[in-house]
């Protein structure tokens, strides 16, 4: 670990699969019912740990680092293969702990790779949490409903999209908040709701989970291939932000998915991450004139992330899936971290079932 203390109730152990060996962190009561926290991109397991601490006891909480974040072993990521790779560690995970059937909790990113899981392995899902989830569509580069790419290379998407400042100071392991592009700055303006702030030696906790990330061209944020169409850049074939391209990653067919668990979509009502109207989108970015050139409206919006989900979730429930959508006000893009009460009713009231 880090080198800070965890909270009580909450383990920490590294199993070892086939496939990698990979951290995580637990609560909750030793033989209770398994759920697992999958987090999100540039950060780790740490995020749900006062989630794990206030589980209770008929439930066992464990939240692994995906490779590449926190303590897991950094093995590269193969993004032609969408975020499959998650997907079948976490199912090596499962199955060296002897598990069968988990519930699923998935932030961000990690709701992505809940939702592939479920595809992978619907049988072995008992229900769905998906807390602030990246689009079924990807991150970046696509325009409607449909997720139709605004060019046919995917441009906007990808390794070129991240902040290079910001990959920077990830690599320099930098615990400032000077620079708009620090980590410490980021979590407090993006991944939270100004003004909350989390008590300091928590800000502590999650800042050292984000600056776990492993970066580079197999990691994060992953290779950088060039466009001629704006932006400039398009989704290479290696690390993170690459896997998330809608090149790649396109979870549309979840809405097929048999047998359909049930599904509980929480969201903060001021996520500026993950939008109709992403700050980190090149769309909003390029109407803000933040990035010049911008094409304009038709040839490039800021891609309907929250209602392409929606799309998806609808047309699963068509075909006789159910889901149901909470939004929590006053919160950005972690709920679990800045509405922790109401989160957590949310979600123990969800596991319990009728």
């Amino acid at each position: 670990m880090d080198g800070l203390d965890l909270l009580e109730g909450v383990g920490s152990e590294v199993v070892a699969t086939p496939r990698l060996e990979t951290h995580l962190l637990t609560g909750g009561a030793e033989g209770g019912v398994p759920v697992f926290f999958v987090h999100g991109n540039a950060s780790s397991s740490r995020f749900f740990e006062d989630t794990l601490a206030a589980l209770p006891p008929r439930y066992r909480g464990l939240a692994p680092d995906l490779r590449g974040f926190g303590d897991s072993e950094a093995k590269p990521l193969d993004a032609t293969r969408g975020i499959a790779d998650f997907s079948d560690d976490l199912r090596a995970l499962v199955e060296a702990l002897g598990l069968e059937v988990i519930h699923l909790v998935g932030w961000s990113a990690g709701g992505s790779v809940a939702m592939r899981y479920a595809m992978d392995h619907p049988s072995g899902v008992a229900s769905l949490v998906l807390v602030d989830p990246m689009s079924p569509y990807g991150f970046g580069g696509t325009k409607d409903l449909a997720g139709t790419p605004c060019w046919p290379d995917f441009a906007g998407s990808g390794g070129g999209t991240a902040s290079p400042e910001f990959v920077r100071r990830l690599e320099a392991k930098d615990r400032t908040e000077g620079d708009p592009s620090s980590p410490r700055n980021v979590v407090n303006n993006l991944y939270f709701k100004p003004p909350f702030r989390a008590a300091p030696e928590r800000e502590e906790a999650y800042l050292s989970a984000v600056l776990s990330t492993r970066t580079g061209d197999d990691h994060y944020p992953g290779e950088v291939a060039f466009s001629d169409n704006w932006p400039g850049v398009a989704p290479g074939a290696r690390g993170m932000n690459n896997a998330l391209s809608p090149k790649y990653c396109n979870l549309e067919d979840f809405a097929l998915v048999e047998p359909r668990p049930p599904v509980l979509w929480i969201r903060g009502d001021s996520d500026l991450v993950v939008s109709d109207a992403s700050l980190l989108d090149f769309g909003t970015l390029g109407r803000m004139e933040v990035v010049p050139g911008w094409p304009g409206e038709e040839a490039f919006p800021s891609q309907p992330m929250v209602s392409q989900t929606r799309a998806v979730l609808d047309a699963y429930r068509t075909r006789g899936g159910s889901y149901r959508e909470e939004v929590i006000p006053d919160c950005g893009h972690t709920p679990h971290v800045e509405k922790p009460q109401e989160f957590r009713r949310l979600l123990f009231d969800f596991l319990d079932g009728p």
